[in-house]
Parts: structure tokens; sequence; C-alpha cells
């Protein structure tokens, strides 16, 4: 598995990197889920993919693709897509980005997330600064299976305050094993603190990632 720090050492002095603002968010989801995130010049697909797992709060249990100027770059899995080139070489430096330019990352071929992403400017490279780092965002990004955007859309205005806590109160009513509602009680969870963008979490999962601490991985 690719990291981040792998060519950093060689890299690090280099005049010739650069950091790319991105902004990433979700087609067809209104408010926007979004996330703004400084990746390297010199981070391959490889590390661009997990960057995007971890910023949108995915668990990489689905197939993906990036779609960069009509050509189609990935991770290969079991009986997933097969790509021409190795994601672990292939880094965003090659793109030559400018500003405004965007592609496509799509997750979960089933329910078809599909991320937008737009380089919003190239600036100089901080040597004392550890990179990916997200600095903004909004929302927490949907139950990854919950049946796609439009389908989310639905779920959202089910799922009010005034319902989860209605609902909360018949389970508790009904006197049965707390443990029977298990699965019930996470979506309530989910739905309660969906408004929610932990800025912070993010951060601390993408440290552990650039500097090799497979602990993000479990988190």
């Amino acid at each position: 598995m690719s990291r981040i720090n792998n060519h950093s050492d060689k890299t690090s002095e280099s005049t010739s990197i650069e950091i790319y603002q991105l902004r990433i968010w979700l087609r067809n989801i209104s408010p926007a889920i979004w996330r703004r995130i400084l990746v390297r010049s010199d981070s391959s697909i490889t590390d661009l993919h997990y960057t995007i797992q971890i910023a949108m709060g995915w668990s990489d249990s689905y197939l993906h693709q990036f779609s960069i100027r009509a050509k189609h770059y990935g991770i290969q899995k079991d009986c997933g897509i097969c790509f021409s080139d190795n994601p672990d070489k292939v880094l965003l430096e090659k793109f030559q980005f400018r500003e405004n330019q965007r592609f496509i990352y799509e997750y979960n071929f089933f329910d078809h997330w599909v991320h937008e992403i737009r380089v919003e400017k190239c600036i100089p490279f901080g040597s004392r600064k550890t990179y990916p780092v997200c600095i903004g965002g909004s929302r927490q990004a949907p139950p990854e299976d919950c049946g796609g955007s439009w389908r989310f859309m639905t779920l959202k205005q089910k799922y009010s305050n005034w319902y989860i806590a209605e609902r909360v109160l018949e389970i508790l009513d009904e006197g049965g094993d707390i443990d029977d509602y298990y699965e019930e009680f996470l979506s309530l969870k989910y739905w309660s603190n969906a408004e929610r963008f932990d800025r912070r979490a993010i951060n601390y999962r993408l440290k552990q990632y650039a500097t090799g601490d497979e602990a993000w991985m479990y988190e």
C-alpha cells in the first residue's frame, strides 16, 4: 500500500513540489457535502484515493475510479475494474493541473457516489507542514450503502430530529432487549449527527496516513 512519505525524503527539499488545493463535493445532494483538502503534487493516485476516503469518512469497501482527462485511474481489486496504470506510480504532478481544472472520483458503483473535484489553486510547498490536510468542509458523508444520492435525500427528510427522538422513546417504551435494536440505533446516531463535520478527527487520520501509521485504517 502506497504511503505519501515513501517518496517525501528525496523530494522534500525540491522546489518543484506544489500544493494543490482541492474542493471535493458530492453531486446531487443539497445542502452540499464537501471537503477542501491540500495535497502534494508528488502524491500518487493511490494517495489521493485514500485521502478522499479518509476526508469523506468512507470505509473503502467498494470499487472506485478517477476520471481524469477521459482516462480512468484507480487501485485494482479482485473482480473489479482493470486499470492500465499502476496507481502507485502515477503522481498528480503528471497532470500539470491548473486552477479551476476539474475531474471525477466515483465510489461504490451500486449507489454511485460521484465526487466532483476542482483544483482551486496551486500554492507553494511548506516544508514544515504535513500533507495531506483538510482545511474545510461541511456535513458527514452519507451512509455509503444507503441507496445513492436521491435515496439519501429522501431519508434525510424522514429522519428529522423530531422523528429520531420519538423513535428512541418508542424503543425504550417497548422494553425489549436493547441489543435487538443495535443496527437501528446506529442509523439513528448517524442521522442525529449528519450535520456534524469533525475536521480535527479527519486530520488526525490524515496525519496517521501521511506518516505511515497504519492505525488510520482502523479508526
